[in-house]
């Protein structure tokens, strides 16, 4: 018995030429066209969505309007932990072993990966070349840096931004599961970035050596979802200076040189600070200032970002009321024997007094050097040899202590005028 519904049926085969014999001829001959037409529209509509071949994709039309694509809001961080060094795990030194160990022990759900000296212009190659962002000024900008250091914090923001996750230092240990990053009264959804204080010593804002330096968050350690827009927009400042700088020396990039707070402020913490404040200011819609994060005791969200207070990741520091590593809110201890960047990069050095690093922020110190600094300045030039000639004060005075990861190096440029006949001391060879 065939079925109403059956190709057979005289039923169905009456019912539709009732209702083909319902539509005008010339109507049902133009239906291809109209269903043509259709489909073009359909194209057309979403063509923005639709895969394109073209190398100019959307990340380089949005970097050319200075308008990142926006991170993922309402996802979770991706379960990766990100370290960089010089050779991979295999060939670790035992103390990076011991460090590296810790983020694997504690977070045994993540994936770890090390980008090293000889896969990371690969892995930039890769995710910013013409099969990935297309950004040609980064891996060009990447492969001409010469700077060790300048290329570390590179890669740090570039890795952050193309996949997310944790990004530690090497010589950083985990003391806390990543999940503890989040205070139990916040959701992931509710953010994009968490960061946290590093050093919180806005009184010495206006100092001529330590200013730029006294108000910064941590970028030893931090976490992030991919594509954030502030990760790219603090690579393209970054970009911008080297080119300034190259131009200043009237040298290429890759010959240029830096001393310690041009790369503190060129692409370390100071830059990062800037880069994370103005990203609040701009999605907050008002005018948000270090005076937002200034001795807070309590973790707190500003245009999801999530700022944990300097215990967090900088506890120990002996500065900035940044505890001790035995505190429950102490999640990371940074134990600097990586640091050795500086000695590339001189810190701004006294001919008799130092550095005035060496306080380690510690007000009746720094006093006592400026007032030495100003005082040595007032003298005549045969007295200033005579000081010059005598034994260097040690310590600098009252509040001296041996700073985390200081390393003391030889000045590349005095802050006084150089003394007419003063012997110039000798520069240290660079460690390897």
């Amino acid at each position: 018995m065939n079925s109403p519904l059956t190709p057979l049926s005289p039923r169905l085969a009456s019912t539709t030429a009732k209702w083909r014999n319902r539509i005008p001829t010339q109507m049902r001959r133009l239906l291809p066209i109209y269903a043509l037409c259709l489909c073009l529209a359909l194209i057309l509509l979403n063509a923005d969505i639709l895969p394109s071949r073209s190398k100019t994709n959307i990340f380089k039309r949005n970097a050319a309007k200075h308008k990142p694509e926006k991170g993922h809001e309402g996802t979770g961080f991706p379960k990766k932990i990100w370290q960089t060094w010089k050779t991979d795990p295999f060939a670790f030194e035992q103390r990076d072993l011991d460090t590296a160990k810790t983020w694997v022990a504690r977070n045994p759900n993540y994936r770890y990966e090390v980008l090293t000296d000889n896969n990371d212009l690969g892995y930039i190659e890769e995710k910013y070349g013409p099969n990935g962002f297309d950004r040609p000024d980064i891996v060009e900008m990447y492969r001409t840096v010469n700077v060790t250091i300048i290329k570390a914090d590179l890669l740090r923001y570039l890795v952050m931004y193309a996949e997310g996750g944790v990004y530690a230092d090497i010589d950083v240990e985990a003391l806390k599961p990543v999940h503890r990053f989040i205070p139990e009264r916040y959701g992931e959804e509710e953010m994009d970035l968490v960061i946290g204080v590093e050093i919180d010593q806005p009184s010495f804002k206006s100092h001529p050596v330590l200013g730029k330096k006294s108000e910064s968050f941590c970028q030893w350690t931090f976490m992030a979802k991919p594509r954030q827009p502030v990760m790219l927009r603090l690579v393209e400042n970054i970009m911008n200076w080297l080119n300034d700088v190259a131009n200043e020396q009237n040298v290429p990039i890759g010959d240029i040189t830096l001393n310690f707070d041009e790369v503190i402020s060129g692409t370390g913490p100071s830059a990062f600070t800037i880069a994370v404040l103005q990203e609040m200011t701009a999605q907050s819609g008002r005018k948000i200032t270090w005076a937002d994060f200034h001795d807070i005791d309590e973790s707190k969200i500003v245009s999801r970002i999530l700022v944990l207070n300097v215990e967090a990741f900088a506890a120990g520091q002996g500065h900035s009321d940044s505890g001790n590593h035995n505190s429950r809110g102490a999640l990371v201890k940074h134990h600097y024997h990586a640091s050795n960047w500086p000695s590339r990069h001189a810190r701004f050095s006294h001919p008799v007094y130092g550095e005035v690093e060496r306080c380690n922020w510690n007000p009746d110190c720094v006093r006592t050097w400026d007032e030495n600094v100003a005082a040595f300045a007032k003298m005549s030039p045969e007295e200033q040899q005579q000081k010059l000639a005598e034994p260097k004060p040690e310590p600098m005075g009252p509040g001296f202590q041996q700073v985390p990861g200081f390393q003391a190096v030889a000045p590349q440029q005095p802050l006084v005028p150089a003394v007419p006949g003063a012997q110039e001391p000798k520069q240290p060879e660079p460690a390897a």
